[in-house]
């Protein structure tokens, strides 16, 4: 979907109510919802996030979901030297092995059989900082491809050997991240530049890395943010287990976008905004101390962006004394890997503002450090959520209910992505005519894959016909549906 004119509209998420519509940007606002088409394809995932696919609803909350945390998994050998990323691991079938490429550390290049357990790799003939594999380019020598910030791009037969491209450079200040999705054939590589609060994101695409579009700014923070990041430095502030900040004038509060991950997931484009909360000057240097926050957007255009879940924290940090590395900076996710169930997100986590770890300087000129900190400042660091599991549609004790737009049948087996514990869940297929055609059998239990079984009608006779579907459900989350053939 292309959004002939970008406008300037807020849309904010509660757990109580749909969001405003993203199809309403397209241009459909005339046109009521049960009555647009929906595109449902066979094998691709229907979530909630916005409600492009919804008709009518009755009883439900949206719930946002923050995935659990699991800890370092990459820290670095020399503890003096501060390991970060700004990219995904990416599966390497020839190796049979995970890659990442790290910042900050000479051992640029990491592998891991299992997504946990890594370690160092053959070293790359040039610094490498974000890189995809492309399966879809049938040159082998173009296998892996990586943006060089500021520099330009390169590609490469096997992530070690690089060839820089006769192409220009993406403009950016001095942050990126990069993502590529082989369903739409799609390179996504996003960079910092200035906005109206200070920092913000640009974006520039590319279908066949060679010739690049460069969208200009598409996000950035605003009043709201002001406003909620405010409240978020009080609450920073006032809690003793959280990683306290060393300066603080509340002149100085703001709040910008640091960096952000976009990739593209099941039919729609997300982006996890690393929002810096600026809480004091640092004297003699032109920074300022702070924290961040990750929170979590979505987008069908790449242009207008809606924050989801009423822009609570998605990824936040971690108390002291937890042993964990995120106290204090945390540095975008870019795509995750899916795993089973699972989604798994690679991001940068920093016990403090590292630039601002010294007390001052002896005569000598050598550092005065601060007593008591640790050296062991940053890591790679692994959440994980359930796949699907962004944001839910719940109902509790009274049974809520969900008619989805109409669509064409791709295929004839569905199935739901649901917690019913303690619970149920039910489907029933209608007709153009909203005539219920099928009806399921209850489903219960926790149910990432759950297959849906029918005790009326026949779904194969039907496939590539209108139809819509009904959910009715009791004490249970609803995440997504899919069709598979």
């Amino acid at each position: 979907m292309r959004i002939s004119k970008v406008r300037m509209l807020i849309c904010v998420v509660s757990a109580v109510s749909l969001p405003c519509p993203l199809s309403l940007l397209a241009g459909d606002a005339d046109r009521p919802a049960s009555r647009r088409s929906l595109e449902v394809v066979a094998g691709r995932r229907q979530l909630f996030l916005d409600d492009e696919g919804i008709a009518q609803q009755r009883a439900l909350r949206r719930v946002f979901h923050a995935p659990e945390k699991r800890g370092a998994v990459i820290r670095s050998p020399d503890p003096k030297r501060t390991l970060q990323t700004r990219t995904a691991p990416i599966w390497d079938e020839t190796r049979r092995r995970y890659l990442l490429y790290v910042l900050g550390i000479e051992q640029n290049l990491w592998e891991s059989a299992d997504g946990l357990n890594w370690q160092p790799a053959a070293m790359p003939d040039r610094r490498i900082d974000m890189a995809v594999i492309d399966i879809n380019d049938p040159d082998p020598a173009r296998r892996f491809k990586a943006p060089l910030l500021n520099e330009g791009f390169a590609v490469s037969a096997d992530g070690l050997h690089w060839h820089k491209l006769d192409l220009p450079a993406i403009t950016s200040s001095d942050e990126g991240n990069f993502s590529y999705s082989p369903e739409e054939g799609l390179f996504i590589h996003t960079v910092k530049r200035g906005g109206p609060y200070g920092r913000a994101v640009a974006l520039a695409t590319s279908r066949d890395f060679r010739e690049w579009n460069d969208l200009g700014l598409v996000f950035h923070a605003d009043d709201r943010d002001q406003e909620l990041g405010r409240q978020q430095i009080a609450t920073r502030l006032a809690e003793p287990l959280l990683e306290p900040m060393r300066y603080h004038s509340p002149e100085t509060y703001n709040v910008d976008v640091y960096n952000m991950g976009v990739f593209w997931y099941e039919g729609l484009y997300l982006g996890t905004p690393s929002m810096f909360h600026a809480t004091g000057k640092v004297p003699n240097y032109p920074n300022t101390d702070g924290f961040h926050l990750i929170q979590l957007a979505a987008s069908r255009d790449l242009k207008v962006w809606q924050r989801l879940g009423d822009r609570q924290t998605f990824i936040g940090p971690s108390r002291t004394g937890s042993g964990a590395y995120d106290l204090t900076q945390i540095i975008s996710p870019s795509a995750p890997i899916v795993r089973n169930d699972e989604l798994w997100f690679y991001y940068t986590g920093l016990k403090y503002r590292s630039n601002f770890d010294y007390e001052g300087t002896y005569p000598n000129g050598r550092t005065i450090l601060v007593p008591g900190r640790d050296r062991d400042t940053g890591a790679v660091c692994l959440a994980t959520l359930r796949r699907d599991g962004f944001l839910s549609l719940d109902a509790g004790g009274e049974p809520g209910e969900l008619t989805t737009r109409q669509f064409k049948l791709p295929a004839d087996n569905l199935f739901v992505n649901v917690t019913a514990r303690n619970g149920t869940l039910r489907v029933e297929l209608l007709d153009a005519a909203d005539h219920v055609i099928a009806t399921s059998k209850s489903l219960t239990g926790d149910q990432p894959r759950g297959a849906i079984e029918w005790e009326t009608g026949n779904l194969a006779n039907i496939v590539g016909q209108p139809v819509a579907l009904r959910f009715t459900l009791q004490k249970a989350s609803l995440y997504s549906y899919w069709f598979a053939k």
